[in-house]
């Protein structure tokens, strides 16, 4: 557990715990959270225990993807603080200093209110006119909950007065909200000035007109004094809903210790390796000192294989992914036994007779089924906005030019978390793939779809494309994922939402997979219930064809259309929460871009990838 505590410069002493992954997921810097006695906001990573004293995370390809993120030298990666074992031990927390500053005071008669039935007023104070033991003229406090924000992660109190008087105003008389009725809903709060200005809360949704001000690119997770220029305008925010904070977490797997060393030893004598197309050519240049010593212990061919992979691109400028993906068809064949098992990584393919029938329905269209015994799974936060969530493209990653909020005034270090797992991997076959997207029902369905990225980046974006439309491939593998989530759930022995989905799209190389995993911070790795369904995966796919086929809401979900959808569903083709959406820990994309009607033949739609199995 991590602890938080309500930092110096709010006074008193407050603490709470979350779990360490939360700090990452949900309670990570900027985040705004409520305490058993107070509201605060978690504090930027100045404001943590030094990173000497915290656990290190070794990942080097997850550090140098967040060095390409935020530029200067590849970061550290450290764990959260962990809460001590010992009992009532002061172990170190993370400061978080108290946020807002606007209190709402109760237990407190309005004679103006109390005349009007079904109304009640309370006084709108700020923290300067609380006592020491934070009350009102002896009466207790909460804290509102309205802010004010903006989608860059700033946030701030807001002006109460110049809101309730419609601009700048010297007035400071005695300020109430008014509750009309008990739904709580904006249209039905008052804010009144004793001076007789009065404003409803409602007024405040409308922020192109700027009822709230601009932002003043305020960060009080990083400090009273760490503002930053902005011009957009200040936009209601409620402390406690969802769009309050949205994390930008970067993951990745860990690959074999072999390849990632022998890589690293490449890439320090590129200069030199970098001609070598042969075995001949190495045990050659394996005459000098220098390289003979650093390659010592690696066998000729794992280095020009490192080699070749270089060659072909950087490693730290292909995705992550693509990495993973060729570790994972590189598996070699078997049954996980027959060499010791390495706990960041150990998978091995499944042989076809073990999981496929002879003459069995899918053997022209999944190529291997691989078991991942053991895997290792690192995320680490890199920002976060508020309003509007950053979705990470297909490959898993950020673009350079997203914007997002800082953790620290100068980052030099990010949290982070590892989990240990098990899981499953399908690859299908490239070209059954690549010969099922040239399909002129296939085109047009795709083609639909795309219309609805436009419409949903149209009404999101104003017409600037944050996010290009994923491919009618990654549609199909996402939507086959969550219905194969569905399936292994009843059997596999962990719940849905705790399998996870990784998504693996290379078009170029005509290489598509799906990896279906689960995984634990407090476990070496699980007890094999998921890795042994892929024995039975060929069932699997019949069961997630059968869900496919036919939703309990047909054909009002069969008929779906995302760029004329009336329900604003313009990223969902036929997908609803009665056939393919799961629970969004399990999902990748936030249970975007599904199609059930690119995996098998449904009412109205013949683009399939799989024909329909009975």
């Amino acid at each position: 557990m991590a602890k938080r505590k309500r930092g110096k410069e709010s006074g008193g002493g407050s603490r709470g715990s979350v779990r360490r992954s939360q700090v990452i997921t949900t309670y990570g810097p900027g985040a705004l959270v409520d305490l058993p006695k107070d509201s605060a906001i978690v504090g930027g990573l100045d404001w943590w225990p030094p990173p000497h004293g915290l656990e290190a995370i070794d990942e080097p390809r997850l550090a140098a993807r967040l060095q390409g993120l935020t530029g200067g030298t590849p970061p550290g990666l450290f764990a959260p603080p962990a809460a001590s074992d010992r009992p009532g031990a002061n172990s170190p927390g993370i400061t978080s200093p108290r946020f807002p500053e606007w209190f709402l005071v109760q237990d407190e008669a309005d004679p103006g209110a109390g005349e009007r039935p079904g109304r009640t007023a309370r006084r709108l104070v700020h923290r300067r006119s609380l006592d020491e033991r934070r009350r009102f003229e002896g009466k207790p406090v909460v804290a509102t909950r309205f802010v004010r924000g903006c989608p860059r992660g700033h946030v701030d109190d807001i002006c109460w007065y110049d809101f309730v008087h419609g601009g700048k105003s010297e007035c400071r008389g005695e300020l109430r909200l008014e509750e009309r009725g008990t739904g709580g809903d904006l249209s039905n709060l008052v804010v009144r000035c004793s001076c007789g200005s009065r404003r409803g809360m409602h007024e405040a949704k409308t922020w192109e007109e700027r009822p709230l001000g601009t932002c003043n690119g305020a960060r009080p997770w990083l400090g009273r004094h760490a503002n930053e220029d902005c011009n957009l305008p200040s936009r209601l925010l409620i402390r406690t809903a969802t769009n309050a904070w949205f994390p930008q977490v970067v993951t990745a797997l860990s690959l074999p210790r072999q390849r990632a060393e022998v890589d690293q030893a490449v890439g320090d004598l590129w200069d030199m390796l970098q001609v070598v197309r042969t075995e001949e050519n190495l045990a050659l240049l394996k005459g000098i000192p220098k390289v003979m010593a650093a390659l010592h212990g690696f066998e000729n061919a794992d280095v020009v294989a490192a080699i070749d992979r270089r060659r072909d691109g950087d490693p730290e400028e292909q995705p992550m992914k693509h990495a993973e993906l060729d570790a994972l068809m590189a598996a070699p064949e078997g049954y996980g036994d027959s060499v010791p098992v390495d706990p960041r990584f150990h998978a091995r393919r499944l042989p076809a007779r073990e999981w496929r029938a002879s003459g069995g329905a899918f053997q022209d269209r999944v190529e291997a089924v691989v078991q991942v015994h053991r895997l290792r799974e690192v995320s680490a936060l890199a920002g976060f906005t508020r309003f509007e969530a950053a979705t990470p493209n297909i490959d898993g990653e950020y673009d350079t030019d997203v914007e997002r909020a800082d953790l620290a005034l100068e980052p030099s270090w990010f949290p982070a978390v590892e989990n240990r797992g098990e899981g499953v991997f399908l690859l299908l076959n490239g070209a059954a793939v690549s010969d099922w997207r040239l399909r002129p029902d296939v085109e047009a369905r795709c083609a639909a779809l795309r219309a609805g990225h436009a419409r949903w980046v149209e009404r999101r974006t104003g017409g600037q494309n944050e996010r290009p439309f994923p491919g009618g491939s990654y549609v199909l593998l996402h939507t086959l994922s969550h219905l194969l989530i569905q399936s292994l759930a009843l059997r596999c022995g962990y719940p849905a939402a705790s399998i996870r989905e990784r998504i693996y799209v290379d078009g170029a190389a005509k290489r598509y997979g799906i990896l279906l995993y689960t995984a634990s911070a407090d476990a070496e790795g699980t007890l094999g219930g998921l890795v042994q369904q892929a024995r039975h995966m060929e069932d699997h796919l019949r069961q997630a064809l059968r869900i496919a086929a036919l939703c309990s809401n047909d054909p009002v979900c069969a008929q779906h259309v995302p760029h004329s959808s009336t329900e604003q569903r313009w990223l969902h083709g036929a997908a609803c929460h009665g056939c393919t959406l799961v629970a969004e820990t399990s999902c990748e994309m936030r249970n975007d871009y599904l199609d059930r009607a690119l995996v098998v033949p449904i009412i109205g739609e013949s683009a399939g990838f799989f024909d329909r199995v009975d």
